[in-house]
């Protein structure tokens, strides 16, 4: 049996402009890794948090990956735990799901090392737990697609059902992270609480039409779709040049372009053909208005968390 194993779990895009809190995908391009070593006591013990982390809480009831872990735990009732060194490739309050990845990651390390292996769905509900100790509240939006891969719908919190939808395979994603902080619960906190109905027509006829597309291969129904009405409007100011990017994104042949997650990173579809001259443009845009970037383009690709050294 094995007794010490280090798993990977990618980076993502949440709501994917048309689908807050319940669509997500994943970035190939970066992600975390954890490593797990089986111990005598029930506990979990975080002994090293490295790569590109910056200051992380060591406790591990407050950290992402140590809270997922202990839920775990807790909830099998385990006679044994884990230390665990954290590795994180996903830039902090980048809207890239680092917190997400790390607890993914982590329930995927301690599954590797149980007796009985535990199925996916399960494993989300203790990833849930970490990913509240980073935002505050419970959805599944960056932690579904890390855990299953590729574009994920997500239905339901308590009992959630999980919808892989298929990507055209000629598109991209491309991401621009300027180098500023942004944290999820400010982001979250401007949110208004209602919205009209027109806006709520709108936005669900977006997103059925974007998720149409993705199964029909119809790229112009996902880019006529592909416009968030109710929380890019409200998030947008917040993140300084953001309609130039967007606008340059749009000018250089992108399907369409939006905040990834709370932000402040900003991402774009694009046909391949088209995905340097898109990322290109959002960079320089962001460089007008005084900010440094960070860049990637990335298939989305049906790979989620994994196992990668045993």
């Amino acid at each position: 049996m094995l007794t010490e194993v280090t798993a990977f779990a990618p980076a993502t895009v949440a709501n994917v402009a048309i689908g807050f809190d319940i669509l997500g995908h994943t970035v190939e391009a970066i992600g975390d890794r954890v490593r797990l070593r089986r111990i005598a006591d029930p506990v979990v013990r975080i002994a090293s948090i490295g790569g590109i982390a910056g200051a992380l809480p060591v406790e591990p009831e407050r950290n992402t990956a140590g809270r997922a872990v202990q839920a775990l735990i807790e909830d099998l009732n385990l006679g044994h735990g884990f230390e665990m060194e954290i590795d994180k490739g996903v830039p902090l309050a980048s809207g890239l799901g680092g917190s997400a990845a790390s607890a993914v990651a982590a329930v995927v390390a301690a599954n590797a090392l149980l007796a009985e292996p535990l199925p996916p769905l399960r494993l989300l509900r203790y990833a849930m737990q970490g990913e509240i100790v980073a935002s505050g509240s419970a959805h599944l939006d960056n932690i579904a697609p890390s855990l299953f891969g590729g574009l994920v719908l997500t239905v339901g919190i308590d009992h959630p059902r999980i919808k892989r939808i298929p990507v055209p395979a000629s598109l991209r994603c491309v991401l621009v992270h300027p180098h500023m902080h942004l944290g999820t619960r400010e982001a979250r906190a401007i949110l208004k609480t209602d919205i009209s109905r027109s806006d709520f027509v709108w936005q669900t006829a977006n997103l059925a039409g974007f998720i149409s597309g993705c199964y029909s291969d119809d790229l112009e129904m996902i880019r006529d779709s592909f416009n968030d009405v109710i929380i890019e409007p409200q998030r947008a100011s917040l993140i300084p040049g953001f309609a130039d990017v967007k606008r340059g994104a749009m000018a250089a042949g992108a399907l369409g372009c939006s905040i990834s997650g709370a932000g402040p990173t900003v991402f774009a579809w694009a046909e391949v053909q088209y995905a340097e001259a898109v990322r290109g443009a959002m960079v320089a845009a962001f460089t007008t208005h005084g900010l440094a970037s960070d860049q990637w383009i990335s298939a989305i690709e049906n790979y989620g968390a994994r196992v990668v050294k045993a």
